[in-house]
């Protein structure tokens, strides 16, 4: 399965929830819930998920790794063809997951005369 088709996948295994997008980055996908990021699809077509509390207790046999190098570690999503779970862990982990950064508008440059 390519990318792209993963991407496909895990939207539709998580369509039951409302404000699930996906945007692609550097021949992966970002998927977040509620603006909140909890996983992706990186180096080697691997579905991550970040770790939380909620990660690690619907998928306590999963161990860390990077997702690429130098990364920050993030769990496999072992449970993706479980569609009730993988949607329940994806709505508890979105409290302990962090709020998106405030854009700070550019400042305008003064005018030239």
């Amino acid at each position: 399965m390519n990318t792209r088709e993963l991407a496909d996948y895990v939207m539709e295994q998580l369509d039951e929830l409302e404000d699930v997008r996906r945007i692609p980055m550097m021949g992966g996908w970002l998927f977040y819930y509620k603006d909140r990021i909890f996983g992706g699809i990186y180096d080697g077509g691997r579905l991550m998920i970040k770790i939380t509390d909620a990660s690690r207790k619907y998928m306590p046999e999963a161990e860390p790794e990077e997702p690429y190098a130098g990364a920050k570690p993030m769990f496999p999503a072992l449970i993706a063809d479980d569609k009730e779970n993988f949607r329940k862990m994806v709505e508890e982990m979105w409290r302990e997951l962090p709020a998106p950064k405030k854009k700070t508008p550019k400042r305008k440059s003064p005018a030239v005369i």
